[in-house]
Order: C-alpha cells, then sequence, then structure tokens
C-alpha cells in the first residue's frame, strides 16, 4: 500500500506541475516579432517543482546573443536564470562565432556557475574545416572551449536538403571519407578531452564521422539533435552510433516549434515519440533544448517541459538523470559524483 501511495503521489506532482507548467510555456511560445519572454525562470526560482526538477541540470546546447541572429536574451540572461533555477552548468553554441571567450568573462558575473562556451566550423571560419581556429580555441584563457562543432548551418547536406545546391563546408569527400582537416580536428578535441559534435551532417555522415571519431581516439563524439527534422535517425541509425562509441543528443525544440511559434515551418513532434527516442539508450544519451530563438519558450522554461513530458511518458527519474545531468556533466568534464 506504501508503494501505491508514493507511487499516486508522484503521478499527482507530475500531473498538477504540468498544468501548472503548461500554462507558463505556452506563455513563452510568443508570436515572432516578440523580443522578450513572458515568463522569466529567474523569478520563480523558490518554487519548490522547480527546484526539484531542474537542480542539477546541465544544458550543452543552447543558442543567445550576442550573434548574427536575433535571440530571445544573451548569454549572461540566461545563464543568471539558468543558476537561479538550480542548473549545474550551460554550454553555449553560436553558428557564426566563438563563445567560449565570453564564458570566461561570464564566469566572473556568476561566481562558482558553470558557464562553457563552444565552436562551429561554418564558413565565417573558411571555405573548409579550419584546423586553426580549433587549435587557438582549446587554448585560449580559461579552457572553456568544450566542444568543437562540425559544420551547421553551412553543412553540405543541410544546403541540398534545404536549397538544392551542394555548397558549404563539406565532412566527407566524394567517396564518403572523413577529409583531412576533419580528421585533425578530431585529434585536437581527443587530445583536449573535449566533445566533438557531428553538427548538421547527415544521418550517413553522422555514422562515418563515429566511426572515424573512434580510430582517431576521441572519447566524447556526439552526434547533434539526432531525433531533429533532416536529421532525425531511425533507431537503428541511433543503434550503429552508440556501437560505435558515440552519445546520442535529443534537442527537445523538436516539441516546441511549428505553427504559432517563431520556427513554424517544422513539423512538432508529440511528447510520446521523443519519449521513445530518449528511452532507446539512456545511459549513452544527452537531452538539450537547443532553445534560445526569438519566438521560442524561455530555454529555462523549455528543459523544465521536456524533464515533465519524459516522466509522464514513463521514463523513470534515473533514465532522466542520466540525460539532463550526470551525461552532459561529464560531457563537459565536470565531476557528476557531487
Amino acid at each position: 500500500m506504501m508503494k501505491n501511495k508514493q507511487d499516486l503521489s508522484r503521478r499527482d506532482f507530475i500531473r498538477n506541475s504540468v498544468m501548472a507548467g503548461g500554462a507558463v510555456l505556452l506563455s513563452g511560445v510568443l508570436p515572432s516579432h516578440a523580443q522578450t519572454p513572458i515568463f522569466s525562470a529567474a523569478e520563480n526560482s523558490d518554487s519548490p517543482e522547480a527546484d526539484e526538477l531542474l537542480r542539477g541540470v546541465s544544458d550543452i546546447h543552447l543558442h543567445a546573443a550576442p550573434d548574427s541572429k536575433a535571440r530571445l536574451g544573451n548569454e549572461l540572461e540566461f545563464a543568471r536564470a539558468a543558476r537561479d533555477a538550480g542548473y549545474k552548468s550551460m554550454l553555449f553554441k553560436s553558428n557564426d562565432f566563438s563563445c567560449h571567450d565570453r564564458a570566461y568573462l561570464i564566469r566572473q558575473e556568476l561566481q562558482g556557475f558553470e558557464v562553457f562556451g563552444s565552436l562551429c566550423m561554418n564558413r565565417v571560419h573558411g571555405d573548409k574545416v579550419n584546423v586553426f581556429a580549433a587549435e587557438k580555441a582549446v587554448t585560449t584563457t580559461g579552457n572553456l572551449c568544450r566542444c568543437i562543432w562540425m559544420p551547421t548551418q553551412d553543412a553540405v547536406y543541410q544546403n541540398i536538403r534545404y536549397h538544392g545546391k551542394k555548397e558549404g563546408v563539406p565532412v566527407v569527400d566524394d567517396n564518403g571519407r572523413v577529409l583531412a582537416e576533419r580528421v585533425r580536428v578530431m585529434e585536437i578535441c581527443a587530445e583536449a578531452n573535449i566533445i566533438f559534435a557531428t553538427g548538421h551532417s547527415s544521418p550517413e555522415e553522422s555514422i562515418t564521422l563515429a566511426r572515424k571519431a573512434r580510430e582517431v581516439g576521441v572519447r566524447k563524439c556526439v552526434v547533434t539533435h539526432a531525433n531533429s527534422g533532416i536529421w532525425k535517425m531511425t533507431h537503428d541509425q541511433i543503434k550503429r552510433c552508440i556501437d560505435l562509441g558515440a552519445w546520442m543528443e535529443y534537442s527537445y525544440i523538436t516539441n516546441l516549434w511549428g505553427p504559432g511559434t517563431g520556427l513554424p515551418d517544422f513539423e512538432r513532434m508529440s511528447d510520446k515519440e521523443f519519449a521513445d527516442f530518449a528511452r532507446i539508450a539512456p545511459q549513452r544519451s544527452i537531452i538539450t533544448t537547443d532553445l534560445g530563438q526569438v519566438g521560442m519558450p524561455h530555454p529555462v522554461d523549455g528543459m523544465r517541459r521536456c524533464i515533465l513530458a519524459l516522466l509522464e511518458n514513463g521514463l523513470a527519474q534515473k533514465q532522466v538523470d542520466f540525460m539532463v545531468r550526470s551525461n552532459p556533466a561529464q560531457l563537459v568534464g565536470l565531476s557528476v559524483s557531487e
């Protein structure tokens, strides 16, 4: 009887939190012209639900200003909101600029909060993957570049799918072999023990990159948002990547975009389908928000909604903890023993 009461209490807590959090989330899905979220996570950091749901979370893929695209908030604002909500760490991503240098400055303002940056190998760094940029990123003051992404917005695969043009920064040659500069960046990531991420490569390119990364000795190869849009992988492809030693990233933005949001042209994923991805191999997976776009929810609100959705769709707390707490913390080099 005690177990049944505990189970009922847990279900009631999740259901009530979903109802409360859902209203907040919907208020955060703003029209595309809006510039600031209606709800600020920091203003509700004393909520016991927020503390229990978000304490110890590490979101290691989100976007913020300053950037070459309009963003919902800046890196300092997002980091402060995450800290106040109980997060352990954040890692920012800019498709065009380095942000590990700014992480160093944010840490001066938010003493004790773990903030990291990353580098994307897009055309702002040249027409091919820039090894020199990668070398400098891992030696920047503070050693806060904890991820180097292969091309994202300038990926050849994305340009072919979206624009019908074979242009951009390639990762493989015409025979499907990983290009030399990409291999050298893998070596740099292996030497620094940071994340090598596949970026916006195709599912098959990501498998090829994961295979080469294992050969090179990369310990932290992450296949980028394997549940999203044109990059969505089959469960078999995901298992192949895991067998090659890769970590899988699932981004909850897929469940928040769509008509009426700042990203209206994408098809929204159901929470059940997202949970089906998450349950494939929680011990080798991470969950991120990929949020920060104008017209989308605040990243902290998105993470809260994601955790509630996973619990409501049958994942165990331990499985969720792997994906939003211990695994991402481990990947950015933090202790997971706390």
